[in-house]
């Protein structure tokens, strides 16, 4: 039932021993349950937000639950009102009050074209917990032509009243929605060409709470049969960037969108051109692709177990091979994921495990790490090694990763060959790691970043026209395997540090945040000292690059063991990049 212009209110009536705990449970959980009003036990006005109200007949129907089941509706709930004198309304907001803003937006409303209710369904997000209130979110769904998703996400964020911005654009299957045609409560409601699911926060999450808790009575509205309030819906006016949001596809399958402010966004896109200077003088400014940067961490920030891999042996004369741009960056991404309390392994060649795991030790103890990252090898020894190793029992529904980073990692050129700068074939010191990354590209839900500074890294494939071009030797060397994000950099430790910048903003933006925990559960900033403690610094990046140095690691074109990393002096290059991304991101 719909007042346009009017906000509405989802109805709750519980026993007043609950009441307390109700209450804790909607602040514990404001995306579906923004509390407008809470009555005193067997008050059935609310002047707050209607004048002359009794909430025993004002909604055009209700719903009665008895020990968690629904037993009955009714048009009006007087013939309870001696149970009502000691059960507690609760008005939660309501997203039919925000449907006027989104036609003001000049965005179709379907369900309102189609006259039918909106769509709701369950997923599979666990609300948090209070007591004995517990379950999962319940979630409204509106088709939006692609075109207006941005436009969709600024008209509902700041109507915090009415379940604000939406908690996950893209496939329903992420929410756990198997069937879109099948709605839990609701109408199915038809996308046209062109639309993409766009999913909000719904009140009737509480409706849920109440079923899961198994109180002898309660009583909720009926399911489109909201409490009509007098209030006025506002027009919405944004203050400053750090809220306003935009919207990225950060996969096509399956089709996901994030949200990130335009503030958050702006200072990722400092960090691309901060790092995006070319100190070699190589020609790298040709390949640069804008927003790789804020796409690729968007992605990273939604993985839950991300795999790494670097390790470049262009000193083939030399024991060992590697060169010291990569594995600082690697660790500085490894780094920021374990503050972010994310899962992840480093992917390395069988021959130089034993490297990587003593500097992996080294850097736990000089405080770069809070604890050792697994070091994995891989080898091709059937057709489906890549499956096995991605996925839990070769499975392509169970990946244990979901996104793959490459950074300074030698990639396979188009005649299946490794190429070192100087043309020089490398493929005896390289395991088939670029396996992993073809595989990747055929398992929805992994995605993969690449991060080069001369385009015969693994994950530049998608810019190997640009390096044959611009880049010397580069019709020979260039890189053929692909990653769905390419972030060049001057040297390539400069990206990973920039990729550890990105995640540390990304994960301040309340915006993001509160799109990433899809509006249940408190703002996870009170960890923002934590993640701040693990961004790379000059004192810890000094102390890593002499440890390197200790284990006869060189730098990239000279092979001398000083620090320097691509023949650039440490003091005065890159630590001084490293102070600049330090300061755009703490800005």
């Amino acid at each position: 039932m719909r007042h346009v212009g009017y906000k509405q209110a989802n109805v709750l009536i519980v026993h007043k021993s609950l009441a307390d705990d109700f209450e804790k449970f909607c602040h514990a959980n404001e995306g579906p349950l923004p509390l407008l009003y809470r009555s005193k036990p067997g008050d059935w006005k609310c002047p707050s937000l209607s004048s002359d109200s009794d909430i025993r007949t004002d909604c055009l129907q209700y719903r009665v639950y008895e020990h968690g089941a629904c037993t009955g509706s009714l048009k009006s709930l007087k013939e309870y009102s001696e149970q009502l004198k000691n059960m507690v309304t609760f008005y939660l907001g309501c997203s039919f009050s925000f449907e006027k803003a989104v036609q003001n937006a000049g965005i179709p409303v379907r369900n309102v074209e189609q006259k039918c209710n909106v769509s709701m369904y369950k997923t599979a997000v666990p609300c948090y917990s209070v007591s004995t209130f517990c379950c999962n979110l319940v979630v409204t769904m509106r088709p939006i032509p692609e075109g207006k998703l941005e436009a969709a996400v600024l008209a509902t964020s700041e109507l915090k009243e009415a379940h604000g911005a939406p908690i996950h654009m893209g496939d329903p299957g992420l929410l756990g929605i198997q069937d879109l045609s099948k709605p839990d409560y609701g109408d199915p409601v038809h996308l046209h060409p062109g639309d993409i699911p766009v999913f909000w926060a719904c009140g009737v999450t509480g409706v849920e709470a109440i079923i899961n808790c198994r109180t002898p009575l309660a009583f909720t509205h009926s399911p489109g049969c909201m409490f009509i309030t007098d209030l006025k819906n506002d027009n919405v006016t944004f203050r400053s960037s750090r809220e306003v949001p935009q919207v990225h596809c950060i996969s096509q399958d399956p089709l996901h969108y994030s949200i990130v402010s335009a503030e958050a966004a702006q200072k990722i896109k400092t960090l691309e051109t901060l790092i995006g200077i070319d100190p070699g003088d190589r020609g790298i400014i040709h390949l640069h692709r804008q927003d790789e940067l804020l796409k690729a961490c968007l992605s990273i920030s939604h993985a839950q177990s991300v795999l790494i891999t670097t390790g470049f042996p262009t000193h083939f004369t030399y024991e060992p091979p590697e060169e010291n741009d990569g594995p600082p960056g690697a660790l500085a991404i490894a780094a920021i994921l374990q503050a972010l309390q994310k899962e992840v392994a480093i992917v390395t060649d069988q021959r130089a495990m034993n490297l990587n795991r003593k500097i992996i030790e080294e850097a736990v103890q000089l405080g770069i790490l809070k604890r050792p990252v697994p070091v994995l090898s891989y080898q091709s020894k059937s057709a489906d090694s890549a499956l096995m190793f991605l996925c839990e029992n070769g499975n392509p529904r169970r990946p244990r990763f979901d996104h793959l980073i490459a950074i300074e990692r030698a990639g396979m050129a188009a005649d299946g060959n490794y190429y070192n700068a100087r043309k020089v074939n490398i493929k005896h010191l390289v395991d088939p790691i670029d396996e992993l990354f073809l595989v990747a590209q055929t398992l929805p839900g992994v995605t993969t970043t690449g991060v080069g500074d001369g385009g015969n890294e693994l994950g530049m494939g998608k810019i190997k026209d640009a390096v044959k071009k611009h880049i010397k030797n580069g019709d020979v060397i260039a890189c053929d395997v692909e990653a769905d994000f390419t972030i060049v950099a001057g040297v390539s430790n400069w990206g990973g540090y920039a990729i550890a910048c990105a995640l540390y903003i990304l994960s301040t933006c309340e915006v993001h945040d509160r799109y990433l925990r899809k509006a249940v559960g408190f703002p996870r900033l009170s960890n923002k000292m934590v993640w701040l403690s693990a961004l790379p610094s000059v004192t810890k990046e000094e102390k890593l690059l002499k440890t390197l140095v200790q284990h006869g690691v060189r730098s990239g074109k000279t092979a001398s063991l000083e620090m320097e990393v691509d023949g650039l002096p440490f003091y005065n290059t890159h630590s001084l990049m490293i102070e600049k991304l330090r300061e755009t991101t703490q800005q």
